[in-house]
């Protein structure tokens, strides 16, 4: 990791280049450049992001997505190479100017496809399509995977097949970036609950809930000298529910919870799942 954020615009450009999408190859899934060269237009792009892109850990989450819309007969495509970074870090990290740079050269992309909803996994690259795109000529539907698959459960497009989690007890943590700043609470939550679980809440959650610590770009840093790291005090109050299982809905909250359960070396007896694998698992 950086010491600083000095150097973070130069790890943004190098995102850019493109992204190497290993969903085009183990998935098949089509981009759009290919849903064009066919005359089509899927129903919905699928944003992967640069941690759903790069990350060996997130990637499992952006196959786990990938296969539930397959799986419940919706037709998507990726940008695949011509994907940037949406520019959040920078701008959280106060580069505005690289921010709006990488922000134009994705509305050209996505306005050249003629985009009308997209959908990540992401609630960085969430809040940031949703909220930040349309004051630079950006408007697109917008939603969070966790929104999608309740839709697809509440319209048996996708069906719960097998137990494997029924009974278990789950804890969920709210990302900030979609529960406090776009309100987004009850859709994931209804999508744990339709693994017929025992969904504890822990002492913060929700409006209260705690911050895992990697928001604002400082995922890409090492964090200032204090007490304890967030995501340590965040994974204490996970591990205090008794729950067998952590649910996440961002891949930086991943990382961050579950480097917070190897440090209380409890990786044996506690999983950190995104929703999308919770659920992908029992289709």
């Amino acid at each position: 990791m950086m010491e600083n954020l000095q150097d973070f615009p130069a790890v943004l450009v190098k995102y850019t280049d493109g992204l190497i999408n290993s969903l085009i190859m183990t998935e098949k899934v089509k981009t759009m450049a290919e849903w064009a060269a066919e005359g089509n237009t899927p129903e919905i792009l699928f944003w992967v992001g640069c941690a759903g892109s790069f990350d060996d850990r997130a990637k499992r989450i952006t196959k786990s997505l990938a296969s539930i819309l397959q799986k419940a007969g919706i037709t998507f495509g990726i940008l695949g190479t011509e994907e940037s970074c949406t520019g959040d870090p920078a701008k959280r990290a106060g580069n505005e100017f690289l921010f709006q740079m990488m922000a134009m050269q994705n509305i050209q992309i996505l306005n050249g496809y003629g985009i009308k909803k997209i959908v990540t996994a992401c609630p960085h690259c969430f809040n940031t399509l949703k909220n930040e795109y349309p004051e630079l000529g950006g408007d697109y539907q917008v939603v969070h995977h966790s929104q999608l698959i309740d839709e697809l459960l509440k319209s048996n497009q996708l069906r719960i097949e097998g137990g494997s989690f029924k009974g278990k007890k789950i804890t969920y943590h709210d990302p900030c970036y979609l529960g406090r700043a776009n309100g987004v609470y009850e859709a994931p939550r209804a999508v744990i609950e339709a693994l017929d679980v025992d969904l504890v809440e822990m002492k913060r959650s929700k409006a209260k809930g705690l911050c895992c610590g990697a928001g604002g770009a400082q995922m890409f840093k090492e964090p200032e000298k204090g007490h304890k790291d967030i995501n340590i005090e965040r994974t204490e109050e996970a591990l205090a529910t008794g729950s067998e299982i952590i649910a996440a809905a961002c891949p930086f909250c991943n990382v961050m919870m579950t480097d917070g359960v190897k440090n209380k070396e409890k990786e044996q007896e506690v999983k950190v799942l995104d929703i999308a694998e919770l659920i992908n698992a029992s289709l």
